[in-house]
């Protein structure tokens, strides 16, 4: 796992970060170090559940391109979100669940 570290702080961004300790980090730099620590196991699925809830719209832009970069790595990437902005700007597959029950399964935009 060592050897594996510095790959993926290069692949969230964060190659010069490596020495830092997490209060050293913004809060954008603690949420990609969550992507990188996830990545060092080697998954084959990633679940984001609501990355971009509580960030605003510039590192809404980097957590979703991020994404993206992992999902180009060969892993599937499973985004959960509210934010109908998100949705409609990356404009991948959407399956929205109500009460438990899957009521639109279709590739961008909205349902």
């Amino acid at each position: 796992i060592k050897k594996r570290v510095p790959f993926f702080l290069n692949v969230v961004g964060l190659g010069d970060k490596y020495d830092s300790f997490p209060d050293e980090l913004s809060g954008g730099e603690q949420q990609r170090v969550a992507f990188a620590r996830a990545l060092v196991n080697n998954p084959q699925i990633i679940v984001a559940d609501e990355p971009t809830g509580n960030v605003d719209s510039d590192m809404t832009n980097e957590i979703m391109e991020l994404l993206i970069k992992i999902n180009k790595l060969g892993k599937t990437v499973i985004v959960v979100t509210h934010d109908r902005e998100v949705v409609t700007r990356y404009n991948k597959r959407v399956i929205t669940i109500d009460d438990g029950e899957i009521t639109c399964d279709k590739i961008g935009g909205y349902c």
